[in-house]
């Protein structure tokens, strides 16, 4: 998940400053008001700080939430079928130390447990690279739902530019709290999210 985040937070970045250019920037109405109070007029430079608006985002959570469940079965199932196969591994064991099977039975049953652990370490590998699929499937939906928030988000406000901070890349280093837009596009962004669900 934290490589999840850092795929994240690069993106946004790129497209937070993608679709500020269809923001309306005439610079005559204020934005309103932000944290604090405090605002941000048209035009005006602002930021987002993206690891606190993912991790609260609720779409991203809930999808996480689903994708971890989701692994948690894989991985259970696949503890189940090696302890299954170790279980058989000793059995075989046991067997040939007591001497119960035949040369030509000790040979098939070793083909068969080479062939039932090869199929095992494919199945893991298939599940895995599902798993990522579907962790690039879940990043893309919700850069998609940021990306279409802030270009309609900016239609509104008109600032010039939104730059974004995070663990992974920070464009700002030190900034003014009345420039930061994350606790407004996060509101929205939930409320979004949450009418999007009732649909």
């Amino acid at each position: 998940m934290k490589q999840l985040k850092l795929i994240l937070s690069v993106a946004v970045a790129a497209l937070v400053c993608a679709c500020t250019s269809t923001g309306n920037t005439n610079g005559t109405q204020p934005a309103k008001a932000v944290e604090g109070g405090a605002v941000a007029p048209q035009g005006s430079i602002v930021y987002i700080q993206m690891d606190s608006l993912i991790n609260q985002y609720d779409m991203f959570n809930d999808l996480r939430s689903e994708l971890e469940s989701k692994a948690q079965a894989i991985q259970d199932d696949l503890t189940k079928k090696g302890r299954s196969f170790e279980s058989a591994v000793k059995d075989f064991q046991t067997k040939i130390e007591k001497g119960l099977l035949t040369r030509s039975q000790a040979e098939e049953q070793q083909q068969r447990l080479a062939e039932r652990e090869q199929n095992l370490q494919s199945l893991s590998q298939q599940k895995q690279y599902e798993m990522a699929e579907e962790e690039a499937v879940m990043s893309r939906k919700v850069m998609d739902a940021i990306q279409t928030y802030l270009k309609k988000y900016n239609e509104e406000k008109g600032y010039a530019l939104i730059l974004t901070t995070s663990a992974a890349s920070n464009a700002v280093i030190v900034g003014n709290p009345a420039l930061d837009i994350t606790n407004d596009v996060l509101s929205g962004l939930n409320d979004e999210y949450i009418k999007s669900k009732k649909q």
